[in-house]
């Protein structure tokens, strides 16, 4: 039987999520007949393609009848090739790696790079200067600073803080390790600051865990993609970084580089007290041998 790691688009509270194309096959493969597996394989191999083909182009190229791959459609629960196109296109654009495309396709790097600089730019064309001196000084008053990953969030979060830390004291991850996000804002209120990363395919509940920082006070620096903004309500300031990608994987490339846009801004917000802590953990570096000796 085939398999795939495509996910079922999430769904609303309180409903079953509808499974994916991928899942479909899945759980009837052993069910259909040559022909149509003969399809479903060419299917499952080109995910990312799907939502361009139309049905005679999926039986050429499958090498089989058109009839049979209306057939399976209907199988798999869709009226048409129509309808499987719009599926296509809703999984993508919710987040899911809508499979592999065929071998070489990874080789275009001129239009990753194309894609890439267009998700940069507009990035940063969203990133007034008002809005990043408001998300700066956020960062350099907080009390402490929070710095939010979940899921395909975490590693920003994570370079974020690591960045933010270089330049002041009280600068966090969470959730740590075993814990919630309960402990972790217990003590928190109007004096601190929380940068929440929300890219899609976030956790349920993620609305709730924005609105629960910003009810304690805290002002809330929230950053994501498009599909986030329906949040943006309950911050102090929300920033926009897409992440589209020509590949079945979304690209965080943007999002990195807003982290260092950010973190240098609190660098130079306050560079005498940023001096003084990089110059007292590079102290520590040498006298714990943490960093091995740069080269000229």
């Amino acid at each position: 039987m085939r398999t795939t790691d495509v996910a079922a688009p999430s769904a609303p509270s309180g409903r079953s999520a509808p499974l994916s194309i991928g899942q479909r096959i899945d759980r009837s493969y052993g069910e259909l007949s040559p022909q149509e597996q003969r399809a479903a394989d060419f299917i499952l191999d080109h995910l990312s393609d799907l939502a361009v083909y139309s049905g005679t182009e999926l039986a050429q190229r499958s090498g089989v009848s058109k009839a049979t791959v209306s057939r399976l459609f209907r199988r798999l629960g869709f009226e048409n090739a129509q309808e499987v196109r719009e599926h296509a296109r809703s999984l993508r654009s919710s987040g899911v790696p809508v499979g592999g495309g065929p071998a070489g396709a990874s080789a275009d790097l001129s239009a990753h790079l194309v894609r890439e600089v267009e998700n940069l730019r507009r990035c940063l064309d969203a990133l007034t200067p008002e809005r990043l001196e408001q998300a700066v000084n956020l960062l350099v008053r907080g009390r402490t600073v929070t710095v939010v990953g979940l899921r395909n969030s975490y590693s920003v979060a994570v370079h974020l803080r690591e960045q933010l830390a270089q330049g002041r004291d009280g600068v966090l991850l969470a959730p740590q390790p075993g814990q919630t996000l309960g402990e972790e804002f217990a003590g928190r209120d109007a004096r601190d600051t929380a940068v929440v990363f929300g890219f899609r395919r976030r956790p349920a509940g993620f609305g709730r865990l924005v609105a629960g920082i910003a009810a304690r006070g805290v002002s809330v620096v929230l950053i994501g993609d498009p599909s986030a903004r329906r949040y943006a309500e309950f911050a102090s300031v929300w920033l926009e970084c897409p992440i589209d990608s020509v590949s079945p994987l979304d690209s965080y490339a943007s999002a990195m580089s807003l982290a260092n846009v950010l973190a240098s801004g609190a660098l130079a917000a306050r560079p005498r007290e940023a001096r003084t802590r990089i110059a007292a953990i590079n102290t520590l570096y040498d006298s714990l041998g943490e960093l091995e000796p740069s080269t000229p």
